[in-house]
């Protein structure tokens, strides 16, 4: 049997991917490694990922790791620019950093909470896709991938701040899309629904359908390469976004009266004398 050849490193397609040092960004990582691609991962804690790169003893050829925060926007910028110099134009870019804290809009430090959530969120979204943007067209081709939420799909009591962030992706990828599929440049929004990650492991309400991150990301990846514009994961919760669009408003809010709320930030310690 003749053996499979390794394409070099400069020959694999690449996948650029933010909010890379845990769950959903990490998943995804390892999913796209497994298929061979190259990688550019970006995180606020950049020696994180380069301890779980040796950890799985990823080919380190073919990975690439930039230390941005995307509530910066220069920061996410530069790294992207600095990807596209050391890399080449990535063939697929995930704007998957996150935030997920609950507010009280009656407390005047939540509203930096929220604040904080959009420029994360949607801000840094935004701001990972713009370095891109001009190559891409250029190009005529490439993939930017928005990551929201099923959250984006209704509002929930004490996630005034996280659902506003995650609805506001959703309609800023779809207009994103209508913008640039004339270019040749295809954007897809996927909408988790509870994935086991450290942003879910401390909700104090039930989690239906709970999914490992692992799997996520292969569903992930495969209905980014099938051309999805917009998908739910997993599909039950698929089903479950559809109902809760239809409910009137009178029996959705009987329906989440009692519901456990997003936990806040916490507040800091008062300084000791």
């Amino acid at each position: 049997m003749t053996p499979s050849v390794v394409p070099p490193p400069a020959q694999r397609p690449l996948v650029f991917i933010t909010g890379a040092s845990s769950g959903i960004g990490q998943a995804l990582a390892l999913r796209y490694a497994q298929l061979g691609w190259r990688l550019a991962l970006v995180a606020r804690r950049g020696d994180l990922v380069r301890a779980w790169l040796q950890e799985q003893r990823l080919d380190t050829a073919g990975c690439a790791v930039y230390t941005a925060d995307v509530r910066d926007a220069d920061s996410v910028v530069a790294a992207a620019t600095r990807c596209q110099v050391e890399l080449g134009l990535p063939q697929v870019v995930i704007a998957n950093a996150g935030i997920s804290i609950g507010i009280d809009t009656a407390q005047r430090e939540d509203l930096d909470v929220l604040a904080d959530l959009m420029a994360t969120n949607l801000l840094g979204l935004a701001a990972t896709f713009h370095p891109f943007i001009r190559p891409m067209r250029v190009a005529r081709r490439g993939t930017l991938v928005a990551v929201s939420s099923v959250a984006a799909i209704r509002g929930l009591p004490g996630h005034a701040g996280y659902c506003a962030s995650k609805s506001a992706v959703v309609a800023y990828a779809e207009s994103l899309r209508n913008e640039l599929t004339v270019d040749g440049i295809r954007v897809v929004t996927l909408l988790p629904g509870f994935i086991d990650t450290p942003l879910t492991r401390g909700n104090p309400y039930p989690m239906p359908f709970l999914m490992p991150a692992q799997d996520f990301a292969a569903q992930a990846v495969q209905a980014i390469s099938h051309g999805a514009t917009l998908r739910v994961i997993p599909w039950q919760m698929a089903w479950v976004a559809r109902l809760l669009r239809l409910l009137p408003d009178p029996w959705f809010d009987r329906l989440i009266a009692g519901r456990g709320r997003k936990p806040r930030r916490p507040r800091p310690a008062a300084p000791l004398d």
